[in-house]
C-alpha cells in the first residue's frame, strides 16, 4: 500500500463500469420484414430500427420507434433472423424487456405492436402504458 502524504485522503479507485442492462426483446417475423421493408424504402439499408420509451401518453409511457443510422454507446442491439437490427437504449431496455415487438396490418389500422410484460396498465389506445414502478406524465389521449 502507498502511504498517503498528510492532509490526503485514500487514493482515487477507477471509476467502474455502467452495468450492462439487458432487454430480451423479440421481434415477429412480420415485424422484422416490415423494418426491412422501410429501412430499404427510406434509403437506409444498413439501419437499424430505434425502439425507445418515453414518458407520456395518457398511461405514463409511451413507445416511439425511428430509423437509426447506427448504434450509440450504450444501446442495446438485437439481430433478428432476416438481418434486421433492432437498437435499444439503455433508459428504455428494463421498461421493454421480455416484450414481444410484431406488425399488424388490417382494413382498420397497421402498424407495430409491443407485447409488453411490464405493462401494468395501458390506455384504451393500446400506444401508452404504466409500470408497477409508476413514473412517467401521463396526458389526455389526442
Amino acid at each position: 500500500m502507498t502511504s498517503l502524504l498528510p492532509g490526503m485522503g485514500a487514493p482515487i479507485a477507477a471509476k467502474a463500469p455502467a452495468p450492462v442492462i439487458t432487454a430480451m426483446v423479440t421481434v415477429t417475423d412480420k415485424a422484422a420484414a416490415k423494418a426491412k421493408s422501410i429501412l430499404e424504402a427510406k434509403g437506409h439499408p444498413d439501419g437499424m430500427l430505434r425502439v425507445f420509451v418515453v414518458g407520456g401518453g395518457c398511461s405514463g409511457y409511451q413507445y416511439g420507434m425511428s430509423i437509426a443510422p447506427a448504434a450509440e454507446a450504450e444501446d442495446q442491439v438485437i439481430m433478428t433472423d432476416s438481418g434486421v437490427r433492432v437498437v435499444i437504449d439503455r433508459e428504455s431496455a428494463p421498461m421493454i424487456s421480455g416484450a414481444e415487438i410484431d406488425y399488424h396490418e388490417d382494413l382498420m389500422k397497421s402498424g407495430f405492436t409491443i407485447y409488453n410484460p411490464n405493462a401494468t396498465s395501458s390506455c384504451a389506445c393500446g400506444s401508452s402504458f404504466q409500470t408497477a414502478g409508476g413514473g412517467g406524465t401521463p396526458r389526455p389521449c389526442s
